[in-house]
């Protein structure tokens, strides 16, 4: 997502980042009461500033008059990360086999249109339909905060005001434009929105109208919102027919290059010994390439390009630039693996979301109240694993994977 999350938690940590603990854990925080007045007092002096000059005064009237601040967001945004994922827990939950079906079918519903946006646009159709599957399970959670809100609140409290009235000012912009119904600006408590999850002002720069209704509208066309991705992907420079990267194998000792952003042709590579992960050469025609490795020489190694360095523009995280990668290589293929060839360093695999529900199901079968049960990692579930593991002998830690979830199935009572 082109948004936020260079600086703070954002919407997509939802779904997906090692922010994850941090928002369930700031949500359960009280709400600060904010002042009206000195709310109303600081749009007062937002609307004639730079930001807003193109603001008419009646969109202004229309948006703001009534606009009361959500105190809610404020621990979202004060809060730093307290629960920092490892790189296979961060994939095993962005890149399962449900979300591959998923993204596959979705692949072939839309490949009209998706060949029309690559024609347009150059990008791969896999990866633009894994973004779209990593963002927001395929148009399924956007988020439900009314951004207007949302954004005023940051422009007149917290920290990063500055950057927050711009955002404000683009938002405003947006349903002055007539490209989003009020009704359906909604996303997350940073202003993230959409399908693809774009901040209003990457909507202004970005976003096109692909269905030709005379809108921009990355809520409600999956059309302009797949395009208005590609052409994101094709400003930050992605490159036409190039492949991301691929898995590499390390020789033994390898201790040489492993910078993502240090790259070589592949002469310098094979003579450092690596090779596919396969065991293969590497193929000639691999454009210029970064090493990089997730977990040191341990782990799974790749050979990313330039494509990949777009695909991390969208969200500055090398997993989550891995995850959309590794998922667009899954969705162009039929491969029923969905593991690197090379194991993760960890005797505990993370979890992918259809494991995750069937350990906040078993949590629930012991007491614990965690809510409904979603795949996805929140605050209450963490209390109930920290208490289980305690309950276990485990060490506590909070962490949910493949141990716990064994030892969870393992419990007198629990369903198989």
């Amino acid at each position: 997502m082109p948004n936020a999350c260079r600086f703070a938690l954002t919407f997509a940590s939802l779904l997906i980042a090692p922010c994850l603990a941090s928002v369930a854990r700031a949500q359960d925080m009280p709400a600060p009461v904010l002042s009206q007045t000195d709310f109303n007092q600081c749009l007062a002096g937002l609307q004639h500033s730079d930001n807003f000059a193109r603001i008419s005064d009646g969109t202004w009237k229309q948006y703001t008059a009534n606009l009361t601040p959500d105190g809610s967001i404020l621990p979202l945004l004060d809060k730093q990360p307290e629960f920092t994922l490892p790189a296979w827990d961060y994939i095993a939950m962005l890149v399962d086999q449900e979300r591959v079906a998923d993204g596959r079918a979705a692949y072939q519903q839309w490949l009209p249109v998706l060949r029309r946006i690559q024609s347009r646009y150059g990008v791969d159709p896999a990866i633009v339909v894994s973004v779209w599957g990593v963002e927001s399970n395929f148009g399924k959670i956007t988020g439900g905060r009314p951004l207007v809100q949302s954004l005023g609140t940051l422009s007149c409290f917290g920290r990063r005001q500055a950057y927050f009235r711009g955002e404000f000012a683009a938002a405003l912009q947006i349903l002055q434009n007539g490209d989003i119904a009020p009704d359906k600006l909604n996303g997350s408590w940073a202003g993230a929105f959409g399908q693809t999850q774009f901040m209003p002002s990457t909507f202004l720069h970005t976003a096109v109208d692909f269905d030709g209704d005379g809108h921009r509208d990355v809520v409600g066309s999956v059309p302009d919102a797949l395009a208005s991705t590609a052409n994101f992907l094709r400003q930050a420079g992605y490159r036409t027919g190039e492949p991301w990267g691929l898995e590499v194998k390390l020789p033994a000792g390898y201790a040489g290059s492993s910078a993502r952003r240090n790259k070589h042709d592949v002469a310098y590579w094979t003579a450092q010994g690596i090779t596919q992960a396969n065991g293969k050469p590497l193929p000639p025609n691999l454009p210029d390439t970064g090493l990089l490795l997730p977990t040191g020489t341990q782990g799974p190694a790749f050979l990313t390009g330039k494509n990949f360095d777009t695909i991390y523009s969208y969200n500055a995280s090398e997993n989550y630039a891995l995850a959309i990668a590794q998922l667009s290589t899954l969705v162009g293929s039929h491969s029923d693996n969905i593991d690197f060839v090379t194991p993760w360093p960890t005797d505990d695999p993370g979890l992918s979301r259809a494991e995750n529900r069937e350990l906040q199901t078993l949590l629930q079968a012991q007491g614990y109240d965690i809510g409904t049960p979603d795949g996805l990692i929140g605050a209450k579930t963490r209390v109930a694993i920290r208490a289980e593991q305690g309950q276990l002998g485990m060490p506590v830690d909070g962490r949910a994977g493949q141990k716990f979830l064994a030892a969870l199935r393992a419990q007198p009572g629990a369903a198989h």
